[in-house]
């Protein structure tokens, strides 16, 4: 097999995010819960003759040697080669891309995480799933998640992973038209660092789909995201009149859960012109898995 298209590198939802402390480096710990839903940039895979790794289109504001794919697409490279002692093909990336930057829905993230999954396949490569996560964590502690493939229970600083069953439901997500950097909100002085830790267990018992309700803890982040950036601010106050709104990660998109596509469909259809809005279904798994193992009959 030299190509590999039409994967998806679906956008995730942080259902809570908990500042519970920070660490002497200065890392934050965290905790959450990390939801799939079913709205997702497209990657496109095709092996070269050569051994670069080359994204053929632009993503605007993403030069290519910044790209999170291109760095995933190099450590794997040199993790074959260290295990095969000769390096792979290169690879030829297309992104269609549509998850924005700065949304906290972990576009970029996602991307690579699909990127590694693709190349291990073409490749042949042969790493498990924990030596894939191992290869995307020092890019990012989402990547993991992606990798990891179902809706997780995270805590640390976003590395440590446990399986959670997710609610079945659908949103709709607003994009209030800012880009927030992580950086930003993590620095702020009023950012909240001491919230009690939860457990698995607090969260399973206690979350809630009901009608237009999706209830527990809160995004630590959200406070310090909607002062410095106001549209953040209303777009959850707007969208907060259908449910309980909530910013995912460390912003800007905002979602509100609801129990059926109706419902979503009706909220999504009173939202202001001024801002970009869709509604998206949670995943029980990542759906490059089920792609995976239809290319491997």
């Amino acid at each position: 097999m030299r190509s590999l298209h039409h994967c998806p590198a679906p956008a995730k939802l942080n259902l809570f995010l908990h500042v519970v402390g920070r660490r002497a480096d200065g890392y934050h710990l965290l905790q959450s819960v990390f939801q799939l839903i079913d709205r997702s940039d497209t990657l496109h895979f095709d092996l070269r003759d050569d051994e670069r790794i080359v994204r053929t289109n632009e993503v605007p504001g993403v030069p290519e040697e910044q790209d999170l794919i291109v760095r995933a697409l190099r450590l794997l490279q040199a993790q074959y080669r260290r295990r095969h002692g000769r390096l792979p093909p290169g690879i030829e990336v297309t992104v269609e891309k549509i998850l924005p930057m700065g949304g906290g829905l972990g576009g970029g993230s996602s991307d690579a995480a699909t990127a590694l999954m693709a190349a291990n396949h073409l490749w042949q490569a042969g790493l498990t799933q924990q030596e894939l996560m191992d290869v995307g964590l020092p890019l990012g502690a989402d990547i993991p998640f992606f990798l990891f493939g179902q809706a997780a229970f995270v805590e640390g600083v976003g590395e440590a992973l446990q399986p959670v069953p997710g609610p079945d439901c659908w949103y709709v997500v607003v994009e209030p038209g800012v880009s927030v950097p992580t950086p930003a909100i993590f620095s702020a002085p009023d950012l909240t660092r001491d919230t009690r830790p939860v457990t698995i267990a607090d969260f399973s018992s206690s979350l809630a789909v009901s009608g237009r309700q999706l209830s527990f803890g809160k995004n630590d982040l959200q406070d310090v995201a909607e002062r410095l950036f106001p549209p953040v601010a209303e777009a959850v106050a707007w969208l907060g009149s259908y449910g309980e709104a909530r910013m995912t990660g460390s912003g800007a998109c905002v979602f509100c859960a609801f129990s059926g596509e109706r419902d979503a469909d009706q909220v999504l259809a009173q939202v202001p012109g001024k801002w970009k809005a869709w509604k998206a279904q949670s995943l029980g798994s990542h759906p490059m898995k089920s792609l995976l193992q239809i290319n491997e009959l």
